[in-house]
């Protein structure tokens, strides 16, 4: 979750380290620093709160250098205080670091560096530990001190560290956690996520769990564990640097879902011949294996995990195979039943969820086959799978995710009917109509975007509820999960989303005016049971919003309101109906006052478990 940055050249390495952090802030954090070397001297200056706070701490010339580290912290140990703040500095203040991760056995380190070293801490951090250990093994060469630091650590971690007496080169290292190294005109770099490069370079190395960097003016260069020097192609990132920035919203979260018919557009473009058939070129699967599956498990979190349900339902439709969506963080803890007759499907915007990452891990030892869903070129979930589906959504800032979910459907739909059509379960006609549909879908979903003001007015009724459920029926069900997760994200206002059918069965009881439901009413199969819902909760003085399909005329005669998407099939429509739940939770947001991009204690990159 946090940003880690570093620079060595020709220029001024606080002026690059604080444009790369600028980057970073949709990761969510706390607190920030920044540690130079300066004429030889180690400075380190960090601050509690946004980049703004330290920004006015470092102003002047005098702290300033050709090479340096930073850090935005997200506080897992320890309050966000200054003292909490990376750099980390070791006892004599020579030697600097930044860590982004969880080191697991920190408190035993601890505890062995107080009683052996007699090492006195001045934070409650675990990433301290980190900086006291490279200084116990330190003899003039940092690279071997972080090496041995390293082999005493357990959990998850990417660490830049900087050493006063080698004021010419970087050394990092990572473990589970995301690092990536670059090279500009003016030197060598090191970060934790694209964007903080992109102004730079768009050519970019990633490093393999437990690789070693030493980044100099020179450029960079990777080592394994044993000191063999790597051979590493740089990967081209095919984003636009103006792509990570605003471009005149308010927010990017206004912006990214603005995005969302230009995202599905690219996403089926680079699918689709000519002819008009699906080409996925980037999977390599045969007749003969998708054959061979006993089941499909799909994992993933928050909203990728939604878009995980909707796709269990469309691959068991189309291709005829047993599949489960789990929660990554509940999968390798239960004991799957997963071996080599099973395909999992790994699902996240970054391709760095690390709970993805470990889910991902434990099916490949157990022997399945993994395929995974990403938006990011060349992340670590993308690296350490059999095969990879690009959601093509470019950069998405805001923590909420709008425009990732909506490219995560649109690859779920290619890929179940790709499977289908491979085993011969269903047929070109039906996925000929689907295909038309998905063609039509950004058209739709700009229709629901002109409706801007529509929804403006309902958060202006409805922003000061403090108890708004969603319900739904079939897929409309995961719709209103995906709708409440956004709700909650950003305005905080306690919400929950619930099976229609299950009303009766312990939620009735929590019926009073001052509720508010959002009904979702798609399904044309489960359209009169959303009615007699929608009755239901009248009857006990709720209110009640409807979101249904054109020419469903009779809802809006039961609910107080009712919203039409564009006519589409049910299949389509979780697609087209979750945009007016985006742009209703982002002005509830603004006119309770919340800091959108970022809401509180959520970051965009959850990169520990």
């Amino acid at each position: 979750m946090c940003g880690i940055v570093g620079y060595v050249g020709g220029g001024s390495a606080k002026e690059m380290i604080l444009s790369g952090l600028k980057s970073l802030e949709y990761r969510g954090y706390d607190s920030a620093g920044i540690a130079l070397i300066r004429k030889g001297k180690l400075l380190v200056r960090k601050e509690s709160g946004k980049l703004k706070a330290l920004e006015a701490k470092v102003g002047g010339p005098e702290f300033d250098g050709p090479i340096g580290i930073g850090h935005t912290r997200w506080a897992t140990h320890g309050a966000p205080t200054r003292e909490n703040a990376h750099p980390h500095q070791s006892g004599d203040g020579r030697i600097a670091i930044v860590h982004n991760g969880i080191i697991e056995n920190f408190m035993e380190l601890r505890e062995e560096l107080t009683r052996e070293n007699e090492i006195r801490f001045v934070s409650e951090t675990d990433s301290e530990v980190i900086a006291h250990l490279i200084s116990l093994y330190y003899d003039g060469d940092l690279f071997d001190a972080v090496r041995s630091a390293s082999r005493r650590m357990r959990g998850a971690y990417a660490v830049a560290a900087l050493a006063e007496s080698e004021p010419d080169r970087i050394i990092a290292i990572r473990k589970d956690a995301p690092l990536i190294a670059g090279v500009c005109a003016e030197g060598g770099l090191i970060a934790s996520d694209i964007p903080a490069l992109l102004k730079y370079t768009k050519d970019v190395y990633f490093i393999e769990n437990n690789e070693i960097v030493v980044v100099t003016r020179g450029g960079v260069q990777i080592f394994d564990e044993e000191k063999t020097r790597m051979n590493r192609t740089r990967t081209h990132i095919d984003w636009d640097v103006t792509a990570a920035e605003k471009g005149g919203y308010e927010h990017f979260m206004r912006k990214e879902i603005f995005e969302q018919p230009a995202g599905i557009r690219e996403t089926l473009r680079r699918r689709i011949d000519d002819s008009g058939h699906i080409a996925l070129d980037d999977l390599e699967f045969t007749k003969e294996e998708l054959d061979g599956l006993e089941r499909i498990y799909i994992i993933a979190c928050g909203t990728a995990l939604h878009a995980g349900l909707i796709g269990k339902a469309l691959i068991e439709k189309y291709a005829r195979i047993p599949c489960e969506a789990d929660l990554s963080s509940e999968f390798r803890y239960r004991d799957p039943i997963v071996n080599e007759r099973t395909l999992c499907i790994c699902i996240s915007q970054s391709g760095e969820t690390t709970d993805t990452l470990e889910g991902l891990r434990e099916a490949k030892r157990k022997g399945a086959k993994i395929l995974s869903i990403v938006n990011v070129v060349g992340s670590s979930v993308a690296r350490a799978s059999d095969h990879v589906f690009y959601t093509w959504a470019g950069p998405e800032i805001a923590v909420a995710s709008t425009k990732a979910y909506t490219t995560q459907l649109t690859s779920l739909y290619l890929i179940a009917m790709y499977m289908g059509l491979l085993r011969g379960t269903t047929d070109e006609a039906a996925c000929g109509r689907l295909l038309g549909e998905l063609a039509e879908a950004p058209a739709m979903v700009e229709e629901v975007l002109k409706n801007e003001e529509r929804f403006i007015g309902l958060a202006k009724e409805h922003y000061k509820k403090e108890k708004i459920f969603y319900v739904g029926r079939g897929l409309d069900v995961v719709t209103a999960q995906e709708a409440s997760l956004k709700l909650k994200e950003i305005t905080y206002i306690n919400s929950f989303a619930i099976a229609a059918g299950e009303l009766k069965h312990g939620t009735i009881a929590l019926i009073t005016k001052d509720v508010l439901f959002f009904a979702l009413a798609t399904q044309a199969a489960l359209y009169e049971k959303m009615i007699s819902n929608i009755e239901e909760m009248k009857a006990r003085k709720a209110q009640v919003v409807a979101i249904a399909k054109a020419g469903a005329g009779r809802i809006g005669e039961v609910a107080d309101d009712a919203f039409f998407i564009p006519e589409c099939s049910d299949e389509i429509a979780p697609l087209v109906s979750i945009v007016p739940f985006h742009l209703i939770s982002y002005h509830i947001a603004k006119l309770r006052g919340r800091e959108i991009d970022q809401p509180r204690n959520l970051a965009k990159s959850v990169t520990v478990e």
